[in-house]
């Protein structure tokens, strides 16, 4: 099935009409939040999908600003996760290496478990089970899920309660079916 089926068909006035805010807490400014590594994905899947989200009528967040590192996910963003229908959650091989990226989905996961919102998962070029064990080999020159996650274990800036939250946000999501996209070789 294709991500497309799964996501809300707006009418056509709805579609051409600017979104006003939400009006309650339950409802949502948002069709589609993409959570994605910009390293990995940005100037090629991400761009495809969010085009194509956008001509399907869709209103879609994209956010196009990552902080420096050592830099906090911004309020702004957990508002608009907040204000969401579906997430649509790109794991690919330097998600887990953001800290940002890691923020997010607790988040989605939390706003998920609250039925605030559906969480998609696209799997790019990493195999689910690897996503959801935190384990597995990697194209060169990425880092395996365990990796990132015994990098953020050294930093001294990371609290364990961060950490933790992380893996089992990403276990939970790795639980979820979603799509498989290989690498074309």
């Amino acid at each position: 099935m294709a991500l497309f089926q799964l996501l809300p068909c707006p009418s056509r006035e709805s579609a051409q009409s600017t979104p006003s805010p939400p009006s309650s807490p339950t409802s949502s400014y948002y069709d589609v939040f993409l959570s994605f590594s910009s390293k990995d994905t940005r100037k090629n899947f991400i761009d495809h999908l969010y085009i194509a989200l956008k001509q399907k009528g869709l209103i879609v967040f994209r956010d196009d600003e990552r902080p420096e590192r050592g830099k906090y996910i911004s309020r702004e963003l957990f508002q608009a996760i907040e204000e969401t229908k579906f997430a649509v959650v790109i794991l690919s091989t330097n998600y887990a290496s953001s800290t940002w990226c890691l923020d997010e989905l607790v988040k989605i996961v939390e706003c998920m478990k609250q039925n605030m919102l559906t969480v998609l998962p696209v799997f790019y070029h990493v195999n689910p089970s690897n996503a959801r064990n935190q384990v597995g080999i990697l194209a060169s020159g990425n880092q395996t899920f365990a990796e990132a996650f015994a990098k953020h274990e050294r930093d001294p800036k990371v609290k364990i309660e961060d950490l933790q939250a992380w893996k089992a946000a990403l276990k939970e999501v790795g639980n979820i079916s979603g799509w498989h996209v290989q690498q074309h070789r």
